[in-house]
């Protein structure tokens, strides 16, 4: 197994920005002596992070609420509280700087080979296939309306601002709200004084009071928001490794690892496959071939993705770190008669795909 692969885990608290995911061709010429250069790719995992922001603020009235609106359900104290909702986990490939190999021609050969923009081996005699590029972060999504601090105060006359008495002011504060009811029945049931002149009036009227209504309602019950957030980090297993992925605070939501205004986000790896050579007819490993084009029998390790004692995800995934490399015979993909082809794991390096490449005509 290679265990020499990583110097140190790679751990990305911002958002995971994916490298350009372009392909190119390659092929022997005199100005690259006839010699192509490949890189074979480390495993890499882009996890994604669902929470849920909860905003809780107190209406400033709210020893009131079960007087003048008869629910208990009332928020008392402001208050804010982050939640992960959901996990999801795609393997990558990254550039292994020590798996970098050439792949030597003859002049004439017309062997070419194709890489992404990093120059990790994709094909061989074969069109690359870009590897998928991960869809952008969507953007926060809110649920339940915010309202601008103490808005209920753009609904209040002179006699509310000038009264000295909390009491007083939340028994003005309820005849509003009433009002504002009543005028809400009496548009849908047509009995208003002043009637819209068309349904996109009506809308508009009904969509206004509604929202009067809910500031003043928040004066007495409060308001809840919630905000979800999608956050990517980017991490690079190591051999049954536990690390802190992020930090949830209840104050900031994400955070680094090493900020412990948060609570651990733990990222586990468990080893449970190591790579193996192939072997022959007898059970005997093969032999590496000369000049071999390299490419990896991938290992594979269990991922586990934990919170406060709770597990949030976990599945299997095939590693290339956790493997062997070995090698197919160069000569097979430029014979003159029957060339092969072949494909490789953008993710892993394994081979995917082999096979003899349609005969040309003479």
């Amino acid at each position: 197994m290679k265990t020499t692969v990583i110097a140190a885990l790679l751990l990305l608290t911002a958002s995971f920005q994916a490298s350009s995911q372009q392909t190119k061709i390659l092929t022997a010429e005199k100005h690259n002596e006839y010699g192509l250069i490949y890189t074979l790719p480390i495993t890499a995992l882009e996890v994604e992070v669902t929470a849920v922001r909860e905003v809780r603020e107190a209406g400033p009235y709210y020893r009131y609420a079960k007087k003048y609106t008869g629910s208990d359900n009332v928020i008392k104290e402001n208050g804010e509280s982050w939640t992960i909702k959901s996990v999801s986990v795609r393997p990558y490939g990254i550039p292994n700087p020590d798996e970098r190999y050439l792949m030597q021609l003859k002049p004439g050969a017309l062997t070419y080979i194709g890489v992404d923009a990093d120059n990790m081996l994709l094909s061989i005699n074969a069109e690359p296939k870009a590897p998928v590029s991960p869809a952008p972060l969507p953007p926060n999504k809110l649920e339940g309306e915010k309202l601008a601090p103490q808005e209920y105060l753009q609904y209040v006359d002179e006699d509310f601002i000038a009264s000295q008495s909390s009491a007083k002011q939340a028994q003005m504060l309820a005849e509003n709200l009433m009002e504002i009811r009543d005028s809400k029945v009496s548009l849908t049931r047509g009995t208003a004084e002043t009637m819209p002149a068309d349904g996109k009036q009506m809308e508009l009227m009904l969509n206004s009071l509604a929202h009067q209504e809910k500031a003043l309602s928040a004066a007495f019950l409060g308001n809840v928001t919630r905000e979800t957030v999608v956050r990517r980090f980017s991490y690079v297993p190591v051999e049954n490794a536990r690390n802190v992925l992020f930090r949830l605070s209840d104050f900031e939501g994400f955070v680094a690892p090493d900020d412990y205004s948060g609570e651990p986000v733990y990222i586990t790896v468990h080893i449970t496959e190591e790579g193996v050579l192939p072997t022959d007819a007898k059970g005997e490993e093969k032999k590496l071939p000369k000049d071999a084009v390299a490419y990896c029998v991938p290992g594979a390790a269990k991922i586990t993705i934990s919170y406060m004692g709770r597990d949030l995800f976990a599945s299997e995934y095939e590693m290339s770190q956790f493997g062997v490399t070995f090698g197919l015979n160069p000569a097979i993909f430029s014979d003159k008669k029957a060339p092969s082809f072949a494909v490789f794991d953008p993710t892993t390096g394994a081979l995917k795909e082999i096979g003899v490449m349609k005969e040309s005509a003479e």
